[in-house]
């Protein structure tokens, strides 16, 4: 008996709506990431993209523990010198709520041409309103 190896194109792919209200940063992040690479499917293949669509609602409500949302720092760089941008997490959870979830979860993927295409399959909104009504999304819960 061989190993299963799906192929692209017979993966069938859902929609999940989490809902990011009081659940912890890190912990949500892991369990989108679980979700867009498909490891919670039994036809897991590491090289083939067999995940599911993930939309993530109320990502301002979402939260860090103990001092991170003063001390942990978002950092970017413009390449020119002197272009050092930091910002720490409760301004960029005031300003772009939605940025610092899609931070953490591009993180938890793999950093290459596989991770790109996987990460589209997320979004994030701020509030509790998204337009893929018509997907008909599933709600998927997990304990944070």
């Amino acid at each position: 008996m061989s190993t299963y190896m799906a192929k692209p194109g017979e993966v069938a792919r859902k929609w999940y709506v989490i809902d990011a209200t009081d659940k912890t940063l890190g912990r949500l992040a892991t369990e989108v990431a679980r979700l867009l690479r498909g490891k919670h499917k039994p036809i897991f293949t590491p090289h083939v993209d067999t995940g599911d669509h993930v939309i993530v609602i109320n990502a301002e409500k979402v939260r860090l523990t103990g001092n991170k949302l003063r001390d942990k720092l978002y950092v970017r760089h413009s390449r020119y010198p002197g272009g050092l941008k930091t910002m720490d997490y409760q301004t960029l959870l005031q300003k772009h709520p939605e940025r610092a979830i899609e931070i953490a979860v591009k993180g938890m993927i793999p950093h290459n041409r596989l991770g790109r295409q996987v990460i589209k399959k997320l979004k994030v909104y701020r509030g509790a309103e998204h337009p893929h009504q018509a997907q008909k999304p599933e709600v998927w819960e997990f304990e944070a």
